[in-house]
């Protein structure tokens, strides 16, 4: 089984992956849910993506069963897939008629702060508006744009970019680092409103049509609450003591937020180790696991651990 990652299609998530027939699976990451795999060691590609429409995609496995080359591809299906053409769209980069129906319809501007207080500016088109956020595992968001298609939102996502410094992207190790000691809840809020209401003001002062500003805060995922309030588990964290590149683990989860898990940790007897682990389910996207009663083991210094 081939996983494509944590997805957010629902206000729950869930890890998602391939089964050898070609047919797609998902597990939900509930509360309290058991997730025991083993990692076959390599990475592979995920295919690649076909854009129909606004709401119409057809996913394309890999035909050959490559070992990933570019990110999560191989060089044919990186070179195949339609969704790597988007982000230079509005630079007049040609792309294939499915693809520009899908950016042609309204996107929102988003700015997006993190547990460690590192913020980014980002879009969402209008029909993952609140997934977007979700998978991108934001501790607080605020909307500050509404744009009538994909080219104006990311012109705009450019300027705030030049003309403020707001990065388009946080790494996924410094949003789990972040998640094992978050700032303060009301310190992240001021953080997103602050950079927010830099933004508002400078897209209010421009000549450029085609986007109105707004002013809306994002409704974050219940289940992401634990893992974003250092004080809500009660019990010491710690980063997660292995990685997802080969062998057993073995977690229950607590809390989700985007693809990073707050969980414990049983041991052989199935009794849980000592604290919290952050774990970044997102490392296990273009591996090949196998499901079954397996366990995470310890390093034999676990003192430096507790």
């Amino acid at each position: 089984m081939l996983v494509h990652g944590v997805v957010w299609d629902s206000p729950s998530p869930a890890l998602r992956f391939r089964q050898a027939d070609g047919e797609f699976t998902d597990i939900a990451l509930a509360r309290g849910s058991a997730l025991g795999l083993r990692v076959v060691p390599g990475l592979w590609c995920l295919g690649h993506t076909k854009v129909h429409g606004p709401g119409d995609r057809t996913h394309v496995p890999c035909r050959g069963n490559s070992p990933a080359e570019r990110g999560k591809q191989c060089g044919a299906c990186f070179a195949r897939d339609d969704s790597r053409l988007m982000h230079d769209f509005h630079r007049g980069t040609s792309v294939p008629g499915g693809l520009r129906a899908y950016l042609m319809q309204p996107h929102w501007l988003y700015v997006a702060t993190f547990a460690n207080g590192a913020t980014k500016v980002g879009t969402a088109s209008a029909p993952r508006k609140w997934n977007r956020l979700a998978e991108q595992g934001a501790v607080h968001a605020s909307y500050v744009a509404h744009a009538e298609d994909g080219r104006v939102v990311r012109v705009l996502e450019d300027l705030v970019t030049r003309e403020l410094g707001l990065v388009q992207q946080i790494r996924s190790a410094s949003k789990a680092a972040g998640l094992v000691e978050p700032r303060a809840g009301v310190e992240l809020s001021a953080v997103n409103r602050r950079h927010a209401g830099r933004v508002r003001e400078l897209l209010g002062g421009l000549a450029m049509t085609g986007y109105s500003v707004v002013e809306e805060e994002w409704d974050r995922p219940a289940l992401a609450n634990q893992l974003c309030d250092a004080t809500a588990d009660g019990a010491r964290r710690h980063p997660y003591p292995a990685t997802f590149d080969g062998g057993g683990h073995g977690l229950r989860i607590r809390s989700v937020s985007g693809a990073i898990a707050l969980a414990r940790l049983p041991d052989a007897a199935g009794v849980d180790v000592e604290g919290s682990f952050v774990a970044d389910l997102g490392a296990l996207k273009g591996r090949r696991i196998e499901f079954g009663p397996h366990i995470t083991q310890i390093p034999a210094l676990q003192d430096s651990l507790f």
